[in-house]
């Protein structure tokens, strides 16, 4: 803690804490609506997350505010008990009391066994990876674009990545767009179009119905707030856009929804595995314009 001070500590705590705040917060917004699952995993992952960040402030705060005198002990105790039988002076040995380990030293021990278990977690994850159903989706839904010349143009898994893919897929038949407008449009036609809808939607806790309040609170939220969108909003952005459009996916069929419009198609990937924390669209582009973009 050499050369800071108290001061520059607590903002980069502060900083730290802003910076986890964020992250949680993503990665509550990535929880599909109703499922229990992902919700539990993602408020075990939350509070991991927490609880080593303040365990690593403590600490900090704790070796910073430790005296200077025994800050100067402990070092010049370290020093001698690092001493090997080659330092030791002629007229005698090193005491058995010079093998006792230090604070210093256990401080560093535990440390570095902390790093070595973040790093063999990190190892069984990445195996993990590799043999869980992630990657066999991966692979699977690859095979299934390359056959079609087509491929993924990945989009952020911030809760509006339906809304993001199909903004990018508009951007590049010339069609201007956001992810604002096309939530306020999905909410707008799932409003004047509410018996198309309405019976699709049930509680996740006991899978009554929703109520008409329930139904415009929905609604409210799919104008306003980041909320994952699935096949009801799919099904009025189609309507909204007057276009057909395709979801490929690993496990099953494609599924198009709105055939009975003309015009190319808007094509998207479903991801059910891919962040682990819920399901995730991306947009589809030609396997070219994939090529291009990366020489770009």
């Amino acid at each position: 803690m050499s050369g800071i001070t108290e001061e520059d500590l607590l903002t980069k705590q502060k900083k730290e804490k802003k910076e986890l705040q964020a992250r949680t917060t993503k990665l509550k917004h990535s929880i599909p609506k109703g499922d229990k699952k992902k919700k539990k995993e993602v408020t075990a992952e939350i509070a991991i997350l927490e609880a080593e960040l303040e365990q690593k402030h403590e600490d900090e705060l704790k070796e910073f505010n430790e005296p200077k005198s025994d800050r100067l002990v402990n070092d010049v105790t370290e020093k001698v008990e690092n001493l090997t039988t080659t330092d030791v002076p002629a007229d005698g040995p090193v005491s058995e009391r010079g093998k006792k380990t230090s604070k210093a030293q256990k401080r560093r021990d535990k440390k570095a066994q902390q790093e070595k278990e973040r790093e063999e977690r990190i190892m069984e994850g990445e195996v993990e990876n590799l043999l869980g159903d992630r990657n066999v989706e991966a692979e699977k839904l690859k095979g299934i674009l390359q056959k079609r010349g087509l491929a993924i143009h990945e989009v952020p898994s911030d809760g509006n990545c339906l809304y993001t893919a199909v903004v990018d897929q508009l951007i590049r038949l010339d069609i201007q767009s956001s992810v604002d407008s096309l939530r306020q449009q999905t909410a707008t036609h799932m409003r004047e179009n509410m018996d198309d809808f309405f019976p699709f939607l049930t509680k996740p806790e006991t899978c009554d119905p929703f109520s008409r309040e329930e139904y415009e609170k929905y609604c409210e939220e799919v104008e306003n707030t980041p909320a994952w969108g699935g096949q009801l909003e799919i099904r009025a952005l189609s309507n909204v856009l007057k276009r057909p459009m395709e979801v490929i996916q690993a496990d099953g069929p494609c599924v198009t929804t709105g055939e009975e419009y003309q015009g190319q198609s808007l094509l998207l990937s479903y991801h059910r595995h891919k962040y682990g924390l819920g399901e995730h669209y991306n947009s589809v582009i030609p396997k070219v314009e994939e090529e291009e973009d990366e020489f770009t």
